[in-house]
């Protein structure tokens, strides 16, 4: 059964079409990839998914209800979860009380503290408890993001771009805590742009261009589409 159903998803700002009939689903414990040019609707694509923003037109189906119109904050509760290519956090608080905050979903406050810990030592920053958010690393930030989503105990994470920024090496972290969580029964759909880490995670990829799905496939698939690459390098290329 899909736990993601997205059906002819359209957002408009005016005249711009930012996301342009956009179909898919995603099987519960699946790892979807979504990849495609700067500007292609990545984002905006969740946002519309994660109730950031309205649709213009289609409808967004988690667990087989529609979630459109659902405040952010319900769809967590319910078990969506997101994190942003842009980190998003409490600079001034310690890395336990960002992610007590994210666990205080589900849990009462003393139950929360303790979760939270837990999830810090589980995506690798234990010890760092105390430091805020711009004491850490890129890397450890880009971890921390992900550990806000574990917080809250999601069936769906979507992940945007934690590995920007980073080098191979540090992508190992974070890729070790995707897959973990993912053999735990969490659902990934993720936005990536180092496809070196994406073609290693992915079971599937859908591939957007100028707001609209070009492409739908294994990583191979993908990597041999024409119109794939047509999208990043232009047409003069042979596929």
């Amino acid at each position: 059964m899909a736990i993601l159903a997205v059906d002819n998803v359209s957002k408009r700002f005016g005249g711009l079409v930012a996301v342009d009939s956009v179909s898919f689903s995603v099987a519960e414990g699946e790892i979807l990839g979504i990849i495609g040019p700067n500007g292609a609707g990545k984002t905006t694509l969740f946002g519309l998914i994660s109730g950031f923003m309205p649709p213009s037109a289609g409808d967004v189906k988690f667990d087989g209800a529609s979630i459109v119109g659902v405040a952010p904050h319900l769809l967590v509760r319910r078990g969506l979860s997101r994190s942003f290519q842009i980190v998003q956090t409490f600079a001034d608080m310690s890395t336990l009380d960002v992610v007590t905050t994210a666990a205080l979903v589900r849990r009462p406050l003393l139950e929360a503290i303790d979760y939270a810990g837990h999830v810090l030592a589980r995506v690798g920053l234990q010890g760092k408890e105390h430091l805020t958010p711009k004491q850490l690393s890129l890397q450890d930030k880009k971890l921390l993001e992900v550990a806000k989503c574990v917080a809250t105990d999601p069936r769906l994470v979507l992940l945007d771009e934690v590995m920007a920024g980073l080098t191979l090496a540090e992508t190992e972290a974070p890729l070790a805590v995707i897959r973990e969580l993912n053999a735990q029964g969490v659902t990934i759909v993720m936005i990536e742009h180092v496809m070196p880490v994406i073609m290693r995670l992915a079971q599937r990829m859908i591939v957007l261009n100028f707001g609209a799905k070009i492409a739908e496939g294994t990583p191979q698939e993908i990597v041999e589409n024409k119109a794939v690459v047509d999208a990043y390098f232009g047409d003069h290329v042979d596929a």
